[in-house]
């Protein structure tokens, strides 16, 4: 199978070149290429066109938040995921409305890390678990934030906000359903909640897709936000 092609990029050498380092272990990887702001970004997407680009916020010049869309035009259809020390909800509501998958803190572990950058690049969405009370809170506060990821409809969750729906809609869920949800709101990938109830990672992704559907959701995150605080059993 061909390597996923990565490019880094954060203005922190020590930093960027260790983790290059790290990714470059793991046989799944290939690191296109690394950068230290958004215009040597830029060039490089323009060259390699890398699978997901691993983006750091606080750059010089251009913020990485506000690279996203050049980035995104120069190579259509690459995952971003950003790496960054900020937990500012601003940063990471902007970063979600520029197009970001994805939202980590740099305090991630290599192996959740790289989980992640499977689960972006297989259309999930992935926010740090600290960041996602705060992602809740915007959107109980009705704050303009359109989601990314795993989707119903793709395009919706990038250009709009979905509807939030009222408790009625659990109704539709089926007991299985409900199950899967609450795992979802922990934040457990398909294959935890797939060992948590012993069923296949498959079927998982079949619940996923029809909880989407009848919550009229257009991401993981979303369903995740919508569950929160909401009794599934």
């Amino acid at each position: 199978m061909k390597p996923i092609e990565l490019l880094v990029v954060d203005d922190h050498t020590l930093f960027r070149r260790g983790l290059v380092a790290l990714l470059s272990q793991d046989g799944r990887f290939e690191v296109a290429g690394e950068a230290g702001d958004i215009g040597e970004a830029l060039r490089c997407v323009e060259q390699r066109k890398p699978d997901l680009i691993l983006l750091d916020n606080h750059l010089p010049g251009v913020l990485g938040v506000d690279g996203i869309a050049t980035l995104k035009e120069a190579a259509p259809g690459v995952r971003i995921l950003m790496l960054t020390v900020s937990e500012n909800e601003d940063d990471l509501a902007t970063a979600l409305q520029a197009g970001a998958d994805g939202y980590l803190l740099k305090t991630v572990e290599l192996d959740s890390l790289s989980e992640s950058i499977i689960k972006v690049l297989d259309g999930e969405s992935v926010v740090s678990p600290e960041m996602m009370t705060k992602l809740v809170a915007a959107f109980r506060a009705k704050t303009p934030l359109p989601v990314t990821g795993e989707a119903v409809s793709a395009e919706a969750g990038r250009n709009g906000n979905a509807p939030v729906p009222d408790d009625s809609a659990l109704a539709l869920l089926s007991a299985r359903e409900r199950e899967v949800l609450a795992l979802i709101a922990r934040g457990d990938s398909n294959k935890v909640i797939a060992r948590k109830l012993d069923i296949a990672e498959t079927t998982v992704k079949i619940h996923v897709q029809h909880i989407l559907r009848k919550l009229q959701l257009s991401s993981r995150v979303q369903a995740a936000v919508y569950a929160t605080g909401r009794d599934l059993t």
